[in-house]
């Protein structure tokens, strides 16, 4: 379990140092000068000085940054016309009066000058589109990273189109004309290029009726599938699993939390029966009923035996009769090219997508998971991925990375204050007006929003740690 957390953190920091290696290398190539460049935070546990960029590791290792010359001030040092020093890129540590920020800057640039770096090499004397270059390239290269990682997935395994692999009689998609073999590509308006797409559509849009468009036997036909409303009554432990029987969440009060079951168990077997597949967890549900069941779940790398009850509950449901099990097939070198990069643009549209429902009370924050849930995610897939040997150990981490490498991107980009899409909000301002927001004004949006963000990070923090007991 250890090993498994060691590995997590150090997957993490590569993510970051990718990220962060974005900002230094366009830095580098737009001239500005690198102060520091640092992975993790706290204090620094190892340090050397190359050129004149410090290099460190600190000790808490979640984040790090590319400090660049001139980020934290903005006007020429040796321009004695304090009304000329308006030429930002804005990002503000403190809020203090003009003359202190001032005061404060002159006695850094003294620092640095001391250092022997060159105040024309700062990034704020940079014209606004190196600027933008450089604050885009962090995403950009967690994008770069995901594709790199999608390749190697899709081509060691292959792709999940979302093909009809079982079909129920009389069932709404039987009425439709669909047929076992046939290949969904198209749901109303939306692309299906995989399985996974299908399911998160269905899972949100469940009662809708659905356009379809599919291939069979290389031709394309299009019909209309009307889900079915149910309401039936199931036998339910309250929890959520994935197909990979990892359990997402746990409801207050119910048998599974009652009986002492966590988010990030495993299950692993079902009254002696192995559960592989967590879509069968209902079907084994159905037939010991409200009998007591022993259920063996993985935590932190350690079986653990519970006894639970399932309890009767009524629910509702939309029934469309077919199921796709989304089985790999395999690919042609441009085939992996293609589906490398839907692979990529699927996560980045999943993560848009689940940000715009967390405004239709769809997702709620508590959906959101930190570095320590991150943590503890990566490291429960890898216990279950051992089973299967190290060849998808490390084929499923690579997978999760593409995912968080891509996801970050997107996160990074949002137009918030105290992360690059903020700053690049401000950036694309100055360049439609032809000069820079004022630095106190942006310095007090991007305060703000630090502290905000840092709110909410100490809350998904405690949450993550939370679930872990």
């Amino acid at each position: 379990m250890v090993l498994n957390v060691i590995a997590a953190i150090l997957m993490l920091s590569i993510i970051v140092i990718i990220h962060e290696f974005g900002h230094f290398i366009i830095a580098k190539a737009n001239g500005v000068e690198v102060v520091e460049f640092f992975i993790g935070f706290g204090p620094k546990l190892i340090h050397f000085t190359k050129g004149k960029t410090e290099y460190s590791l600190r000790l808490l290792p979640f984040g790090g940054a590319c400090v660049m010359l001139g980020e934290d001030f903005v006007d020429d040092p040796f321009d004695k016309d304090d009304s000329e020093s308006e030429n930002a890129s804005g990002q503000s540590d403190t809020l203090t009066t003009k003359a202190d920020n001032k005061e404060n800057s002159l006695s850094e640039r003294e620092r640095l000058l001391q250092q022997g770096f060159d105040m024309s090499k700062s990034f704020a004397n940079k014209s606004v589109w190196s600027r933008i270059a450089i604050i885009v390239a962090g995403p950009f290269f967690n994008f770069l990273l995901a594709f790199i990682l999608a390749l190697v997935v899709v081509g060691q395994i292959g792709y999940d189109p979302c093909t009809v692999d079982r079909l129920n009689e009389n069932s709404p998609a039987a009425q439709a004309g669909l047929q076992e073999g046939d290949q969904i590509i198209r749901v109303n308006g939306q692309k299906i290029t995989f399985a996974r797409e299908y399911s998160f559509y269905k899972y949100y849009h469940g009662d809708k009726a659905m356009d379809i468009t599919y291939l069979r036997d290389g031709q394309k036909y299009t019909t209309t599938l009307t889900p079915e409303y149910k309401k039936t009554q199931g036998y339910k432990l309250g929890i959520t699993i994935t197909t990979e029987c990892v359990v997402n969440s746990v409801s207050e009060d119910s048998p599974a939390a009652q009986a002492g079951m966590k988010s990030n168990d495993i299950i692993q077997m079902v009254d002696g029966t192995r559960l592989t597949d967590g879509n069968v967890l209902s079907e084994l549900l159905e037939q010991t009923k409200d009998r007591t069941v022993e259920i063996v779940v993985r935590r932190n790398g350690e079986d653990v035996t519970l006894q639970v009850t399932p309890k009767l509950v009524e629910t509702e449901s939309y029934y469309t009769g077919f199921a796709s099990y989304g089985a790999r097939v395999r690919t042609n070198a441009a085939q992996t090219v293609q589906y490398a990069f839907h692979e990529v643009g699927y996560v980045i549209s999943t993560v848009i997508k689940s940000l715009g429902m967390m405004f239709t009370g769809q997702v709620g924050v508590n959906d959101l998971m930190g570095p320590v849930g991150t943590v503890s995610a990566i490291s429960n897939v890898m216990e279950e991925s051992k089973v299967d040997g190290t060849f998808y150990v490390i084929l499923n981490l690579l997978n999760f990375s593409l995912m968080i490498s891509a996801n970050l991107g997107v996160m990074n980009l949002l137009p918030l204050p105290a992360l690059d899409g903020g700053r690049l909000l401000f950036l694309l301002i100055e360049a439609v007006r032809g000069k820079p927001v004022k630095k106190e004004h942006e310095g007090m949006v991007h305060f703000i929003g630090m502290v905000l963000l840092m709110i909410l990070m100490v809350y998904v923090l405690f949450k993550d740690i939370k679930g872990l007991f």
